[in-house]
């Protein structure tokens, strides 16, 4: 039996919906399993846009030892609840040194820069972040796999992103296959 990878996807209020759902959508479409985690104490968290979504669980609930890569969406205000919440950073500092995936769009890389994981790295995020990706060789393009440490731009980068996902986890076919099945062109 093949074992499915297995992804958790931090929401905290003010997450851009589109960039955390689209990793959700694709992934779960891919066969990766996916838990939607609130690190807010709120089962429904709402976005940027005022999009409620209902969690899966609690950041309290995660089980962290079945995880294969850790997500976090962009967003300023979702951004800044995910790197405010010292329990998400422990675990996240935990995979970096483990060499476990992690990955970060838009705003959220930034939390990477902050925690020293980019010095050395190619990375990418929200145009006017750039400051932050500390010691990163910073480049424009959609999305930047350096390692174990995935980043992407925004919102308009999300399929990118999640397909690198899918790359990663589940293989340069799946990522094509799903690629053709939702009809995007890269």
């Amino acid at each position: 039996m093949i074992e499915m990878s297995k992804i958790a996807v931090f929401f905290s209020e003010g997450y851009e919906e589109i960039e955390a759902l689209t990793v959700v959508d694709i992934c779960r479409r891919c066969g990766i399993s996916v838990d939607m985690v609130s690190v807010d104490d709120a089962v429904e968290v709402r976005g940027a846009h005022d999009i409620p979504v209902r969690m899966d669980m609690l950041f309290q609930e995660a089980d962290f030892e079945q995880y294969d890569m850790l997500v976090l969406p962009g967003g300023k205000k979702g951004t800044q609840g995910l790197e405010n919440h010292q329990g998400l950073m422990k675990r996240v500092d935990a995979f970096y040194e483990a060499g476990k995936y992690i990955a970060a769009l838009c705003a959220a890389p930034s939390i990477f820069g902050h925690r020293g994981y980019l010095k050395g790295r190619r990375a990418c995020c929200y145009p006017t972040f750039e400051s932050h990706l500390e010691g990163a060789q910073v480049t424009e393009d959609p999305v930047e796999i350096s390692g174990h440490v995935i980043t992407s731009r925004g919102m308009g980068t999300a399929i990118d992103f999640a397909l690198a996902i899918v790359s990663e986890l589940a293989g340069k076919e799946a990522a094509r296959e799903m690629a053709d099945a939702i009809v995007y062109r890269r």
